[in-house]
């Protein structure tokens, strides 16, 4: 009996975690939305599904580019500083982060394992529209990302 409570805490350790904020109807439809350069999976997929969904996504004007100590080729670093476009009414942050580990059932499920954070803000008042800190495999991740998204966006009021 011990042994099956040990394996069910154990599974239940590595099944995905996810905390989410929403303020339901708060993002305009067919809007322009910030989002970082570059794309690298959850970043990469929020922009798409965005653009999916009718929203305009803009990376900004690249600012300045400045590099480190070129000396030690540890410290050489380059960082590049963007503007936010004045029409961008929207601002999505994306952070990710490497797991130690990744379950074995993403192979069926994605095949990617997603630590991550994400942020929504209105960039006109500076409100947090939504925040998630998740991680899970790729098409769960994704899934899910597609129910916040429609609890996020304004319903047409017609229908």
């Amino acid at each position: 009996m011990f042994r099956i409570v040990l394996i069910c805490m154990c599974v239940l350790s590595l099944i995905g975690c996810n905390h989410i904020y929403v303020k339901p109807n708060t993002l305009d439809p067919n809007s322009v939305i910030y989002a970082d350069r570059g794309g690298y999976t959850m970043r990469k997929s929020i922009k798409e599904s965005l653009e999916q969904r009718g929203h305009t996504i803009v990376v900004g004007y690249a600012t300045a580019n400045t590099s480190g100590d070129s000396s030690d080729s540890a410290t050489d670093i380059n960082l590049d500083t963007y503007t936010v476009p004045k029409d961008a009414k929207y601002v999505v942050k994306v952070y990710e982060r490497k797991d130690k580990y990744a379950p074995a059932w993403c192979i069926f499920n994605g095949f990617w394992w997603w630590n991550f954070n994400v942020s929504i803000a209105d960039q006109t008042t500076g409100e947090e529209l939504m925040a998630w800190s998740g991680r899970g495999c790729a098409n769960s991740s994704l899934r899910l990302l597609d129910k916040v998204l429609d609890e996020l966006e304004k319903k047409d009021e017609q229908n």
